[in-house]
């Protein structure tokens, strides 16, 4: 049987979740619009290298090399195929009326949809330090980037600090391609970590992973410290101030320094798009709410860590599921989702010992020192924002517009968490998420202002 209209489906983002949702509408007949801000599809944990670039994958992706190139070239043979429409570089700044505004290499233009798959994944997730704020001070993926894409070091001598899988990861990857790392500083306890195995053994094979990676960094590796401060010079970090699980001071002289406490959800398009939120209290941060395939309502589905903080293999699957339930409500043949669910619900099982494992430092951030920047576009600090509760009440929209918090191009992507904690102590609340939730806005990328002069209407 004929349809009369083929729909228009559009996937935001190109890493494991939007790779899967493609192939699945693919393998139904469909034509889906990919749409993703990088030169090349695979995502940030698959992120590849430029074309010419020459390091095998194994040194690039480790144990997860094989997945990664089959991954690949999935999506390439599909846009070989005709099977996709791709539009790498570029970016989806705003949703409304059934349309995407995107920014690409040639200026704005709109992609309208008649069902939109959102697969925007996650960033750091990153906590303020005094100090932070300075030249030579990165977030652990941009560490990580550097090092998958140009094969690059971002320093001599290295200070990682934070906590989650990822900081175990990059310092691993940095020690074996050479590089200096002085020390890897986990802000999680080791009775901390202990608390999450029960969820971390629904996948032993990757904890003993995890486990073998910390035995070769060895010393390098301090658990249950606090970062205090990184002092710097005209040139960036000079030393990293910090105590041990003793509470003993401790000074780790550096020129460069990683931060991330494991990952953030990118949920300014979910927002956008209508999808209703509520708090996870397991990772301390707002979440899209759907049903149990990704459903958001109104024609648009969610897959990832951008709705949940599965990793790359649950980011499989749950864009298989995503796309398997817009094929379901729009009548058409869907794959059996039977034995990914069952997959998904190990996949949560383990992230929910890693949440517990490697918990976001709130007190930390709570008692942080008022000169302490919180927000770096806007050079706001700790104090400033304490103040503006104190006059203004300890609600998150409210101490942004009286006081810039998470107003700059970054829109809260790296604030927001911390603004929250601290918003709710100087109130008096005991949990951040009774601050609220900052609301999300368009453009959600900085654009310049003549990518918007001529825009032009697609429809895919």
């Amino acid at each position: 049987m004929k349809h009369a209209q083929t729909p228009r489906i559009a996937v935001v983002g190109a890493g494991p979740a939007g790779i899967r949702a493609a192939q699945t509408l693919a393998a139904a007949g469909l034509v889906p619009v990919v749409i993703d801000e990088g030169a090349r599809a695979g995502g940030q944990i698959y992120r590849r290298p430029p074309e010419t670039f020459v390091r095998p994958p194994e040194s690039l992706y480790g144990s997860e090399a094989a997945k990664a190139v089959a991954l690949h070239a999935t999506f390439d043979a599909m846009v070989r195929d005709g099977q996709v429409v791709h539009l790498p570089r570029s970016s989806v700044l705003a949703i409304g009326d059934g349309r995407l505004q995107v920014l690409g290499e040639d200026g704005c233009h709109w992609v309208a949809y008649d069902r939109l798959i959102l697969a925007t994944g996650a960033t750091d997730r990153v906590a303020p330090v005094p100090g932070w704020e300075s030249a030579g001070v990165y977030t652990l993926g941009a560490m990580q980037i550097a090092l998958k894409a140009q094969a690059a070091a971002l320093g001599r001598r290295i200070v990682l600090a934070g906590s989650g899988p990822l900081l175990t990861l990059l310092a691993t990857q940095l020690v074996k391609m050479g590089a200096g790392v002085a020390a890897v500083l986990d802000t999680a306890s080791l009775a901390q970590q202990a608390a999450g195995l029960p969820g971390l053994m629904a996948r032993p094979v990757f904890a003993a992973r995890g486990v073998a990676m910390r035995a070769r960094l060895g010393r390098l590796y301090r658990a249950g410290g606090t970062v205090e401060r990184i002092e710097t010079d005209a040139t960036g970090p000079v030393a990293v101030h910090w105590r041990d699980g003793r509470g003993r001071a401790q000074r780790t002289a550096c020129d460069a320094v990683g931060l991330g406490w494991h990952l953030r959800a990118e949920t300014q398009l979910a927002d956008l798009a209508g999808c209703p939120f509520t708090y996870d209290a397991a990772w301390q941060q707002w979440l899209p709410r759907t049903d149990h395939m990704g459903r958001a309502g109104n024609g648009v589905y969610l897959a990832g860590d951008g709705l949940r903080l599965l990793g790359a293999d649950g980011a499989e699957v749950s864009g298989r599921l995503a796309a398997a339930a817009c094929l379901a409500d729009l009548g058409r043949p869907s794959p059996d989702t039977t034995a990914d669910l069952r997959r998904r619900a190990t996949l949560a099982r383990f992230a929910a010992g890693i949440a517990r494992a490697f918990p976001w430092p709130a007190d930390m951030v709570r008692r942080l020192p008022g000169e302490t920047v919180v927000c770096r576009c806007e050079s706001i600090t700790a104090a400033q924002l304490r103040e503006v509760v104190s006059y203004g009440g300890a609600e998150a929209n409210r101490a942004k517009s009286l006081g810039r918090v998470g107003m700059g191009r970054c829109q809260g992507r790296y604030c927001q968490l911390a603004g929250a904690e601290i918003v709710a102590a100087a109130g008096g609340l005991e949990a951040a998420a009774a601050a609220g939730r900052l609301r999300s806005q368009a453009p959600v990328r900085p654009a310049p202002i003549g990518a918007f002069l001529g825009e032009e209407a697609i429809a895919k």
